[in-house]
């Protein structure tokens, strides 16, 4: 379908050649290396990076054109690519709007209260896991996760005398398990538009691989920590009492994440769950949080002005909530709709870069390159992957790590009948989680300088994160809920 991202035909060029197709992929990997590693740091993916996926888009338009490809044709695809983007754009913008509506309404902030009450003594490390899968659930955002609730975990954690490495991986494999699970999710929503398939999709196809590495995870952990001997127990009630002081609190607030969690379940098309979720989202903050409406609506007391301003910036631009605790302060933070512009603003470069490798016949060499090297369906599901790590390894961003092999193998899975959740699921398996176990990659990176742990210390801790890909091999190798299109249209 032309309104799918990833669905285009890939364009044949029999005159280009391997090494004419590898040329701008090389050139947008070592641009992107100079970027990261002696130019902008962490601090590449705010918007520099995205240059250089024109740039890369530019490098594949010179080999275009030495090979006889007009320029109209190069950007006819690229304006192709970026229309198909339509409906993952709309998507990004409702899931910044969800997010702010549901912070000042205190349903985000109610998730964290009752996720920081569950910490127990004995089962630290699993309860780390859910607490930080719980709070990334809610927010969408690993960093976020990490850089609140994951420093202060780290803090318990030192004082009972539990190894930083452990604490460290088993608040990354509860935040990245968010991540990937939370429809506010930028890489949850960048995977499938890459792949061509329906957010919601994606999330319930993804659950397959990764609830049993989550799982998988907890069990390790729990008998980890039955085998450590703790000094005293958690405190958390400095956060619990900072939580109460700024938002009132209750489980009736859970009502409309489950109102949205029903709409998916009835397969209500994404949009409209999430519109549906925003306002939901802002009735409850009338109702349960006025003073916070009021203050973001640039009032001393709730009216309708103040309502209606407070309503509105927390959908659509940066809004906040003060705290007693500082550690918490950030966590209370939404972009709204302007939030997301990052990630648009990612999703556009990305597509003009692969609408000119499209046009020029690059992806189609690369994809055929690639498959040559096996015909099976396994041996496309182990591409991917070793393309993810590549990508990870070599351009340190987990975003290209996502959006380059969604583009190049997106008509390859569509050509053994394979839908497109397929790849979006390996994607997320084998791009997303496993960025943070990069020193030099973006993520790794961040979540070092943050938590205070060194990767090579929380490596083999961060047990979701690397056996996650192994995950979705096997399910790949045993042929365990792999969807056919067929099988999707019949259903």
């Amino acid at each position: 379908m032309k309104d799918q991202l990833g669905q285009e035909e890939i364009i044949q060029n029999k005159e280009l050649s391997i090494w004419e197709a590898l040329i701008p992929v090389a050139a947008l990997i070592l641009m992107l290396f100079y970027n990261v590693f002696f130019a902008f740091g962490d601090d590449a993916i705010s918007g520099s990076n995205q240059f250089i996926l024109l740039m890369g888009a530019a490098v594949a338009m010179i080999v275009g054109l030495l090979n006889k490809v007009t320029y109209k044709r190069m950007i006819d695809e690229v304006a192709e690519n970026i229309k198909s983007t339509t409906g993952a754009i709309l998507i990004l913008l409702m899931v910044g709007s969800l997010a702010g509506t549901w912070l000042i309404s205190g349903i985000i902030p109610s998730m964290i209260y009752y996720g920081l009450m569950i910490l127990s003594p004995k089962i630290f490390l699993a309860a780390c896991v859910m607490i930080c899968a719980i709070i990334s659930i809610a927010t969408g955002s690993s960093w976020t996760t990490s850089a609140t609730v994951g420093i202060a975990l780290i803090g318990i954690g030192e004082t009972l005398g539990i190894s930083l490495g452990m604490t460290a991986g088993a608040v990354l494999s509860g935040a990245y398990f968010g991540d990937k699970m939370s429809p506010l999710s930028d890489t949850t929503n960048l995977a499938p538009a890459m792949a061509g398939a329906d957010l919601f999709t994606h999330i319930r196809y993804m659950a397959y691989t990764t609830v049993p590495s989550i799982l998988i995870t907890l069990v390790a952990f729990i008998i980890i920590g039955l085998t450590l001997s703790t000094n005293g127990s958690p405190d958390v009630s400095d956060k619990l009492e900072a939580i109460q002081g700024a938002f009132n609190i209750s489980p009736l607030l859970f009502i409309v994440p489950l109102v949205v969690v029903g709409l998916v379940f009835k397969k209500v098309p994404p949009l409209i769950s999430l519109f549906i979720g925003t306002i939901l989202g802002g009735v409850a903050a009338l109702i349960a949080q006025p003073d916070i409406v009021a203050q973001v609506g640039g009032g001393e007391s709730l009216n309708f002005l103040s309502g209606y301003k407070g309503i509105v910036n927390a959908m659509t631009v940066d809004s906040s909530v003060e705290t007693s605790s500082a550690e918490l302060n950030d966590l209370f933070s939404a972009g709204g709709m302007s939030g997301m512009l990052g990630t648009i603003w990612l999703i556009v470069c990305a597509m003009t870069f692969g609408g000119v490798m499209d046009a020029i016949g690059a992806l189609s060499r690369i994809s055929a390159a690639l498959l040559s090297l096996t015909q099976s369906i396994f041996g496309l599901f182990v591409s991917t992957v070793a393309s993810c790590l590549a990508l990870n390894i070599t351009a340190s961003d987990q975003y290209l790590a996502i959006v380059i092999p969604g583009k190049m193998f997106s008509k390859a899975y569509e050509e053994k009948g394979l839908a497109p959740e397929n790849l979006s699921r390996t994607l997320e398996d084998s791009g997303t989680v496993t960025s943070v176990l990069i020193p030099w990659n973006t993520c790794g990176a961040y979540q070092s300088g943050v938590l205070g742990v060194p990767v090579l210390d929380y490596f083999f801790y961060a047990i979701f994160n690397w056996l996650s890909p192994f995950m979705t091999l096997i399910f790949a190798a045993f042929g365990i809920k792999i969807r056919q299109i067929a099988d999707k249209v019949k259903g």
